[in-house]
């Protein structure tokens, strides 16, 4: 249940503090002082839209907070899955910045708006006049349905597998789509194909044939420098080993007197040694070197076949080939594969949707079983609210595809009127009327639905009298399982509630300001006698409102 709601800088509110109470929660206030305001900034916490312009002072941030205590009703795998620290008593915060930027807390841990949304569904629920507009639509039919049944569970089990069905379906029109383009593209892929594995590219290959090129275009240039090169290293009389032995000789004359000539001598036998090998090489590269023309128009040939290629596919370098082959191989292998593979994918398919129909077919099973209990005990509360001709059953109808909530599209049909016959609701239901149906389903669906909070903001709206005062036991006695906090302006039903609420607008300080307050046992009876004569109050409407209250004592 909501424990206590901290507003600040919120619309006409400065600073507010309430602190709610178990049982029945009833605020009242003229129209303009605020009630709305609050459950608007209740609204934030529960993920509802942030906007600047709700910042009562455009400089400063605004702060919501509400402690909810939340120990009964097994939220702890919630919060587990979520990472989130668990606390019997959580306390959500939202915050808005004066530049718009909007962050929400759980324990103080930072969640995104679709985490907090999820939790606030767990906790609290919000019906506001418009909600009845909900009515209407067959989705939300489905959901009361599915809720009274108890089915919300098997719904979701069934959601899951609707998805997969849905993801499945989609993969397959994929496959199917790369298919037929592969399939229009096979004969062009497969010749590119060929011609690049005729080529046998090899990684490094194009390097090395330009290396190759060079030395055969140049084999004349580079045999007669080799030659001269090897002939001055081996020349007999002026050869550089020649000279080196001779400066050998010159030094071992002097070593015996002359000490630095000794290093000197080992460094040029080393030089000649080197030298000795040098020439040696060169002898060897001179004899290896050919003037082969065949073997360069081969290479020609090898890097124009090389540089074609890299043209036409646009690429840099024959590494780049050697990919384009490997994708343009996998995409012919695909394509040999996509009938088996979509022969396997068709097969899981049909296993998947004869157990959607199987699961749908249950779920269908079990609300139309347990239909004609809604119908009967919402006409029952009708006629309680003031409709004793009032008439309410749920049509079905088979949807000729899988729906993500089964196979059933329902329509909830109604006559207020002895002898009318039903007709879809959005068709013949006044606002009064929809807002007894709305009441009529939510006493109904709370005893299937282990919610801590449930919020009317004025659904008692086209109401009045005897009708009230039903309306208002029915909302007491939705009160004895729940928290119920109720925004009305009928103090037939004002006088039910065990705590209440007075909403006010404070003009005295040169700005306005929502305040509330929690009216003591006499500060009541004025206010449901003001609710009941206006301002000026007579004594008729003090008595009246102390018998209300009296009548109704819990």
């Amino acid at each position: 249940m909501l424990k206590k709601l901290y507003i600040e800088n919120y619309a006409l509110i400065d600073h507010l503090e309430i602190e709610f109470h178990t049982g029945l929660n009833i605020m009242t206030g003229e129209t303009g002082a605020g009630k709305s305001i609050i459950i608007g900034a209740l609204g934030l916490i529960l993920g509802g839209r942030a906007e600047t312009n709700v910042l009562k002072d455009k400089q400063k941030g605004c702060v919501v907070e509400g402690t909810f205590q939340i120990g009964s009703y097994n939220l702890q795998k919630f919060f587990q899955e979520n990472d989130l620290d668990y606390y019997d008593s959580t306390l959500i915060r939202r915050q808005i910045t004066s530049t718009g930027k909007s962050r929400a807390f759980v324990n103080d841990v930072p969640v995104n708006l679709a985490t907090l949304k999820i939790l606030a569904e767990r906790i609290i629920d919000i019906h506001s006049q418009h909600e009845n507009l909900l009515l209407a639509e067959s989705s939300f039919q489905l959901s009361v349905i599915d809720t009274f049944s108890g089915l919300n569970d098997r719904v979701a089990e069934y959601k899951v597998q609707f998805l997969n069905y849905q993801s499945l379906t989609n993969e397959l029109q994929e496959i199917k789509r790369r298919a037929a383009k592969v399939g229009s593209d096979l004969d062009y892929v497969q010749f590119q194909l060929k011609q690049l594995s005729e080529a046998n590219l090899k990684s490094g290959e194009q390097q090395e044939l330009e290396e190759l090129q060079q030395q055969l275009s140049h084999a004349d240039e580079i045999k007669t420098a080799l030659e001269s090169a090897f002939h001055t290293a081996k020349n007999e009389e002026t050869s550089v080993s020649s000279l080196l032995k001779e400066i050998e000789t010159q030094l071992k004359r002097i070593i015996p007197f002359f000490q630095p000539a000794d290093p000197l001598l080992s460094r040029v036998e080393s030089c000649r040694i080197e030298m000795k090998d040098v020439a040696d090489e060169l002898e060897q590269h001179f004899n290896r070197i050919d003037i082969d023309p065949e073997q360069l128009a081969l290479v020609n040939s090898r890097l124009d076949l090389i540089f074609s290629l890299l043209q036409k596919h646009r690429l840099n370098s024959v590494d780049e080939l050697i990919t384009l082959k490997e994708t343009l191989s996998r995409q012919v292998e695909e394509f040999e594969n996509f009938d088996a593979i979509i022969e396997q994918k068709e097969k899981q398919l049909a296993r998947l949707k004869s157990e959607l129909e199987t699961m749908g077919g249950e779920i269908s099973g079990l609300r139309k079983k347990s239909t004609p209990n809604l119908e009967s005990s919402i006409v029952i509360l009708l006629k309680q609210l003031g409709m004793p001709f009032a008439s309410f059953s749920v049509q079905y109808a088979a949807s000729e595809e899988l729906l993500p909530t089964g196979i059933d599209i329902v329509t909830f049909l109604f006559s207020a009127n002895k002898q009318i016959p039903r007709q879809e609701l959005s068709k013949v239901a006044s606002g009064g009327e929809l807002s007894r149906l709305m009441l009529s389903l939510k006493s109904l669906l709370v005893k299937n639905n282990d919610l801590p909070t449930i919020i009317f903001d004025e659904i008692d709206s086209g109401v009045s009298g005897e009708v009230a005062d039903k309306v208002g036991n029915i909302i007491r006695s939705m009160a004895a399982n729940m928290q119920v906090i109720n925004i009305t302006h009928l103090p037939q039903i004002a006088c039910k509630g065990n705590h209440h609420y007075l909403v006010y607008k404070d003009n005295l300080s040169g700005t306005s300001k929502t305040l509330i307050k929690l009216l003591a046992e006499e500060e009541r009876v004025l206010e449901i006698a003001k609710m009941l004569s206006g301002e000026k109050l007579s004594d008729a409407a003090l008595v009246n409102a102390r018998h209300l209250l009296a009548e109704n004592r819990v």
